[in-house]
Protein backbone atom coordinates (compact mmCIF):
# COMPACT_ATOMS: atom_id res chain seq x y z
CA UNK A 1 0.00 0.00 0.00
CA UNK A 2 1.24 3.19 -0.72
CA UNK A 3 2.87 5.44 2.16
CA UNK A 4 -0.46 7.79 1.64
CA UNK A 5 -3.17 5.75 1.37
CA UNK A 6 -5.25 5.53 4.50
CA UNK A 7 -6.42 2.07 6.05
CA UNK A 8 -9.65 0.60 5.33
CA UNK A 9 -11.74 0.72 7.89
CA UNK A 10 -11.34 -3.21 8.11
CA UNK A 11 -7.71 -3.15 8.16
CA UNK A 12 -7.94 -0.41 11.58
CA UNK A 13 -10.39 -2.83 12.65
CA UNK A 14 -8.32 -5.77 12.81
CA UNK A 15 -5.24 -3.72 13.48
CA UNK A 16 -7.45 -2.30 16.81
CA UNK A 17 -8.44 -5.90 17.61
CA UNK A 18 -4.37 -6.27 18.37
CA UNK A 19 -3.92 -3.77 20.83
CA UNK A 20 -3.59 -0.39 18.58
CA UNK A 21 -5.63 2.11 20.14
CA UNK A 22 -4.46 4.71 17.72
CA UNK A 23 -6.83 2.26 15.08
CA UNK A 24 -10.00 3.05 17.21
CA UNK A 25 -9.58 6.63 17.36
CA UNK A 26 -9.21 6.79 13.25
CA UNK A 27 -12.25 4.39 13.10
CA UNK A 28 -14.40 6.74 15.40
CA UNK A 29 -13.10 10.13 13.91
CA UNK A 30 -14.63 8.53 10.86
CA UNK A 31 -17.32 7.54 11.65
CA UNK A 32 -19.06 8.86 14.89
CA UNK A 33 -21.07 11.55 13.10
CA UNK A 34 -23.23 9.19 10.52
CA UNK A 35 -23.37 6.66 13.86
CA UNK A 36 -24.90 9.44 16.40
CA UNK A 37 -27.04 11.16 13.54
CA UNK A 38 -28.34 7.79 12.48
CA UNK A 39 -29.44 7.63 16.02
CA UNK A 40 -30.79 10.33 17.06
CA UNK A 41 -32.81 10.53 13.83
CA UNK A 42 -34.33 6.98 14.75
CA UNK A 43 -35.48 7.85 18.21
CA UNK A 44 -35.61 11.89 18.38
CA UNK A 45 -34.27 12.14 21.61
CA UNK A 46 -30.61 13.72 22.32
CA UNK A 47 -30.06 11.83 25.49
CA UNK A 48 -31.21 8.58 24.62
CA UNK A 49 -29.21 8.70 21.08
CA UNK A 50 -26.30 9.86 23.26
CA UNK A 51 -27.02 6.59 25.14
CA UNK A 52 -27.26 4.52 22.41
CA UNK A 53 -24.78 5.59 20.61
CA UNK A 54 -21.86 4.67 23.75
CA UNK A 55 -23.30 1.69 23.76
CA UNK A 56 -22.72 1.16 20.08
CA UNK A 57 -18.73 1.99 20.77
CA UNK A 58 -19.10 -0.14 23.72
CA UNK A 59 -19.89 -2.90 22.23
CA UNK A 60 -17.14 -2.57 19.58
CA UNK A 61 -14.93 -2.41 21.66
CA UNK A 62 -15.82 -5.63 23.73
CA UNK A 63 -16.25 -7.38 19.92
CA UNK A 64 -12.44 -6.16 18.76
CA UNK A 65 -10.65 -9.49 19.61
CA UNK A 66 -13.37 -11.58 17.23
CA UNK A 67 -13.97 -9.00 14.66
CA UNK A 68 -13.64 -10.88 11.05
CA UNK A 69 -14.26 -9.02 8.37
CA UNK A 70 -16.77 -10.58 6.21
CA UNK A 71 -18.29 -7.83 5.17
CA UNK A 72 -17.53 -4.14 5.18
CA UNK A 73 -17.07 -2.39 8.53
CA UNK A 74 -19.86 0.38 8.11
CA UNK A 75 -22.23 -2.90 7.28
CA UNK A 76 -20.98 -4.52 10.82
CA UNK A 77 -20.67 -1.26 12.55
CA UNK A 78 -24.51 -0.15 11.76
CA UNK A 79 -25.73 -3.49 12.03
CA UNK A 80 -24.48 -3.06 15.85
CA UNK A 81 -26.45 0.65 15.83
CA UNK A 82 -29.65 -0.73 14.58
CA UNK A 83 -29.25 -3.95 16.90
CA UNK A 84 -28.96 -1.79 19.86
CA UNK A 85 -31.87 1.02 18.68
CA UNK A 86 -34.13 -2.05 18.09
CA UNK A 87 -33.50 -3.33 22.04
CA UNK A 88 -33.97 0.14 23.36
CA UNK A 89 -37.78 0.35 20.94
CA UNK A 90 -38.01 -3.38 22.38
CA UNK A 91 -37.57 -2.50 26.04
CA UNK A 92 -39.09 0.66 25.74
CA UNK A 93 -42.40 -0.78 24.47
CA UNK A 94 -41.97 1.83 20.84
CA UNK A 95 -41.73 -0.58 17.89
CA UNK A 96 -42.62 2.15 15.58
CA UNK A 97 -39.21 3.33 13.70
CA UNK A 98 -39.42 7.23 13.10
CA UNK A 99 -37.30 9.53 11.48
CA UNK A 100 -35.79 12.75 13.70
CA UNK A 101 -35.94 16.51 12.47
CA UNK A 102 -32.35 17.23 12.56
CA UNK A 103 -32.71 21.05 12.76
CA UNK A 104 -34.71 20.48 16.44
CA UNK A 105 -31.03 18.62 17.42
CA UNK A 106 -28.70 20.52 15.23
CA UNK A 107 -26.56 21.87 18.54
CA UNK A 108 -26.01 18.20 20.07
CA UNK A 109 -24.54 17.10 16.16
CA UNK A 110 -22.87 20.20 15.87
CA UNK A 111 -21.62 19.45 19.76
CA UNK A 112 -19.79 16.40 18.68
CA UNK A 113 -15.67 16.85 18.44
CA UNK A 114 -14.13 17.33 14.89
CA UNK A 115 -18.34 18.19 13.80
CA UNK A 116 -18.51 19.64 10.08
CA UNK A 117 -17.65 23.57 9.17
CA UNK A 118 -19.96 25.96 10.15
CA UNK A 119 -19.29 28.46 7.77
CA UNK A 120 -22.93 30.40 7.13
CA UNK A 121 -23.40 30.34 3.58
CA UNK A 122 -23.12 26.38 3.77
CA UNK A 123 -24.87 26.11 6.85
CA UNK A 124 -27.39 28.00 4.92
CA UNK A 125 -27.44 25.73 1.86
CA UNK A 126 -27.43 22.83 3.63
CA UNK A 127 -30.22 23.95 5.93
CA UNK A 128 -32.46 24.47 2.92
CA UNK A 129 -31.58 21.07 1.19
CA UNK A 130 -31.87 19.80 4.99
CA UNK A 131 -35.62 21.03 5.10
CA UNK A 132 -36.18 19.63 1.82
CA UNK A 133 -34.94 16.28 2.82
CA UNK A 134 -36.82 15.99 5.83
CA UNK A 135 -40.11 16.81 4.12
CA UNK A 136 -39.65 13.89 1.21
CA UNK A 137 -38.21 11.67 4.30
CA UNK A 138 -41.31 11.96 6.07
CA UNK A 139 -43.94 10.77 3.56
CA UNK A 140 -41.88 7.39 3.35
CA UNK A 141 -42.99 4.09 5.25
CA UNK A 142 -40.77 3.79 8.45
CA UNK A 143 -39.21 0.75 6.82
CA UNK A 144 -37.62 2.93 3.55
CA UNK A 145 -37.16 5.33 5.87
CA UNK A 146 -34.48 3.48 8.06
CA UNK A 147 -33.21 1.65 4.81
CA UNK A 148 -32.44 4.63 2.91
CA UNK A 149 -31.08 6.75 6.41
CA UNK A 150 -28.69 3.28 6.88
CA UNK A 151 -27.35 3.34 2.78
CA UNK A 152 -26.88 7.23 3.62
CA UNK A 153 -25.28 7.27 6.70
CA UNK A 154 -23.35 4.10 6.87
CA UNK A 155 -22.73 3.88 3.31
CA UNK A 156 -24.30 0.61 2.93
CA UNK A 157 -25.41 -0.93 0.03
CA UNK A 158 -29.26 -1.43 -0.99
CA UNK A 159 -28.68 -4.82 -2.93
CA UNK A 160 -28.18 -7.82 -0.71
CA UNK A 161 -24.80 -9.82 -0.95
CA UNK A 162 -24.53 -13.55 -0.09
CA UNK A 163 -21.25 -14.25 1.10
Amino acid sequence: MPASASPSDEELMLAYGTGDAAAFDALYARHKGGVYRYLLRQCRQPGVAAELFQDVWMNLIRARASYAPTAKFTTWLYRLAHNRMVDHFRASGHLTLVSADDEAHEDAVIALPAARATEPAARAENRELGERLRAALSTLPPVQREAFLLQQEGALSLSRSRS
